[in-house]
């Protein structure tokens, strides 16, 4: 029967290191894409919604928009409506959260 010494003495520890080491390394990297995939630049959900807007044919609802703008808050899409309604661009036909809304108009952005 061998003892642990020599049971040690004859395995080769680097290939369980290289091993973890490549571990590591591949979940550093899936970190980095998916952090890279969260951090948008500025004014990049607004340009979001405005594209989402104008990919709809006629009308939509809240709830169109926030599956089709995954990651914005409502607080977001509000806003952005707000400010496009204001500019002509777009209008409410009801109350609520389901209620219709109506393109007017080109909500992208000039310049």
């Amino acid at each position: 029967m061998m003892t642990f010494r020599q049971l040690s003495a004859t395995r080769d520890p680097w290939p369980y290191f290289n091993y973890i080491l490549f571990i590591i390394k591949s979940a550093y990297k899936e970190f980095e894409e998916r952090l890279g995939q969260i951090k948008s630049p500025r004014g990049a959900k607004t340009e979001m919604i405005e594209a989402a807007i104008d990919a709809f044919s006629g009308r939509f609802t809240m709830n169109q928009l926030e599956h089709a703008c995954p990651g914005v808050s409502r607080d977001m899409i509000r806003l952005v409506l707000r400010r496009i309604q204001k500019q002509g661009l777009a209008e409410c036909l009801g109350r609520g959260p389901g209620a219709p809304w109506r393109k007017r108009g080109n909500t992208s952005k000039k310049g």
